[in-house]
């Protein structure tokens, strides 16, 4: 008990108690939307309506993503025991703060070129809908946010702060929340809203066209050649 009267209580809510209602959310909503709107789960590819710049702006974004998501993956969840046999701390900071520096800008530059795309050409945003703009405008927040993170981080080049969030998502998946809200407390404002935004995405996921995700066409690689005949 006493160290919940130690937290502060919006630490607690939100980065506590807040990421288990977010992932319910995001599993129990793609549950219900695939079960019950099959024939909305897609992303709405505007493609057809108007190829000039997509192929570009989104390999940028889409590669940018991954890496960012990936290392984030990566760079949260490994232990401290784990990655201390290949790179110290500060090392890896320096790492996280380049390659995601790097990977972001990228992000950054092709959803930028989506956004124009889809605010300004008429047939594309005729298509459009309301979540459509609005999860591209919050990813634009949640990128900017994470870029900001870097420019903080070049403040305290000892890897502290990543240690603390590193330590919010472990006991976040080991189920220790109590433990999670007071290791992310002292962490600066940026972060803590770039954590709250990114938990609020998995609350938007299966409600927007984010939902296409987790099922890209992967087996699509490993399928066997279609014979085409010509008559």
């Amino acid at each position: 008990m006493s160290n919940i009267n130690n937290l502060n209580h919006l630490d607690l809510l939100l980065f506590g108690i807040y990421p288990y209602v977010a992932m319910s959310i995001c599993l129990l909503g793609s549950w219900a939307r695939f079960d019950l709107s099959q024939y909305t789960w897609k992303a709405g590819s505007s493609q057809m309506l108007s190829n000039k710049g997509m192929r570009v702006a989104s390999n940028l974004f889409h590669v940018g993503v991954l890496f960012v998501l990936a290392g984030h993956f990566v760079g949260l969840l490994t232990p401290a025991s784990v990655y201390h046999h290949v790179i110290s701390t500060e090392h890896k900071q320096l790492l996280a703060m380049v390659s995601g520096g790097f990977f972001g800008m990228l992000c950054l530059i092709g959803l930028l070129m989506l956004i124009k795309r889809r605010l300004t050409d008429a047939r594309v945003r005729a298509t459009s809908s309301h979540s459509d703009i609005m999860i591209l405008l919050v990813l634009l927040v949640q990128l900017l946010l994470g870029l900001f993170t870097i420019i903080a981080s070049t403040h305290h080049m000892d890897g502290s702060v990543m240690v603390m969030l590193s330590n919010w998502a472990q006991y976040i998946v080991t189920l220790q929340p109590i433990e999670a809200a007071k290791s992310i407390t002292p962490v600066g404002l940026v972060y803590k809203l770039h954590v709250a935004l990114g938990l609020t995405l998995f609350v938007l996921f299966p409600f927007t066209r984010l939902v296409h995700m987790i099922s890209a066409p992967i087996w699509y690689l490993g399928r066997r050649y279609q014979i085409v005949r010509q008559k």
